[in-house]
């Protein structure tokens, strides 16, 4: 019983002991994006969540989507803090029959290119492998071809693409890649 209520709590909030240990007593030793966490998204979290997304998309979700997908229980409603406690990322997940499906992921526009995608990225992955999950799928616009770098120095694949998938700004529409990472699961 004990290891069920310990394995619920570990679910919800991300916690790295020696990470904190080594912040506090060797602060030049980790980076900012180092010590971010991740936690489980709640209701509470949409407003800081609908503005991030606004400020990542022309055409950001709507907050019924994200109630929704609160409301589905998805596999993976995730945010990432900095050290202290203010929101600058999230990812809407899902995982049926072994796949994890990355929904949306968004990070806040002053908190880019400083490697904060690749460690989310690398949290998924993570994630997945615990759920026993063989693959991750994401779908991203070809003119985002910084994202696109990132999956793929993370191993993911091009496997598709989804035709007029993106809205554009002056109305046409922009295909989406499709692309996939394996989870190599090796067991004896």
């Amino acid at each position: 019983m004990i290891n069920k209520i310990f394995k619920s709590i570990k679910e919800f909030v991300v916690y790295d002991a020696d990470r904190e240990f080594y912040a506090k007593s060797f602060p030049d030793s980790l980076s900012r994006v180092d010590l971010m966490r991740f936690r489980k998204m709640t209701k509470d979290d949409l407003p800081k969540v609908l503005e991030i997304e606004a400020s990542g998309y022309q055409f950001p979700w709507s907050e019924g989507l994200f109630h929704d997908c609160l409301k589905a229980g998805h596999y993976g409603n995730w945010v990432c803090e900095d050290t202290e406690d203010k929101m600058i990322a999230f990812c809407i997940t899902s995982i049926a029959v072994g796949e994890v499906n990355i929904l949306n992921l968004c990070i806040a526009a002053d908190e880019r290119k400083q490697g904060l995608g690749k460690k989310f990225m690398q949290h998924i992955i993570e994630k997945a492998k615990e759920k026993k999950a063989e693959s991750v799928f994401l779908e991203v616009r070809p003119s985002n071809t910084g994202a696109i770098a990132l999956y793929e120095s993370l191993e993911f694949n091009e496997i598709g693409v989804r035709e007029g998938y993106y809205k554009c700004e002056d109305g046409t529409r922009e295909d989406a890649i499709m692309m996939a990472y394996t989870i190599m699961n090796f067991s004896a």
